[in-house]
């Protein structure tokens, strides 16, 4: 079953810890001097925080495999999609090792499908995600209203 990923950076890390940990009612699953992650079933969701590492904020956004098949599946999506897709191959990011593939949305929000197989000792690196945001075509100008929802 596929879980959704969020990693958003921020400028505390231990502050955040806590906020998130009373948030979803328990402590990270995983914690690093500047990383911290929850796998939670209710939500199901891979939910990540890290400083140092990203701009303060949403970095993005994901959809998290439990097998290759999965990832295949999840990885022909993205192509479906018609967006440019990175193939980043098996890679370590976020002290983790993975299969991943990287795109963006119209409005330049970055996605990643992976699978992970393994801990990773460091932190590893990303691709230019900022690359992948601004594969996206400028927004046009809105009318009318903003507001909520």
């Amino acid at each position: 079953m596929k879980r959704l990923h969020v990693h958003v950076g921020v400028t505390d890390l231990a502050q955040s810890i806590a906020f998130y940990s009373a948030l979803f009612g328990t402590p990270p699953t995983f914690a690093r001097d500047d990383y911290a992650k929850w796998m939670l079933d209710d939500p199901r969701v891979n939910f990540a925080i890290s400083h140092g590492h990203a701009a303060p904020g949403i970095e993005h956004l994901g959809i998290q495999a439990e097998t290759p098949e999965e990832l295949a599946e999840v990885t022909d999506r993205l192509t479906a999609a018609a967006r440019p897709v990175l193939a980043e191959g098996e890679t370590s990011c976020c002290y983790a090792r993975s299969e991943k593939s990287w795109t963006s949305d119209p409005q330049g929000v970055v996605w990643e499908a992976f699978h992970t197989m393994a801990q990773a000792r460091t932190y590893g690196s990303s691709p230019a995600l900022d690359v992948l945001a601004a594969m996206a075509p400028a927004p046009a100008s809105e009318s009318g209203g903003g507001g909520c929802c």
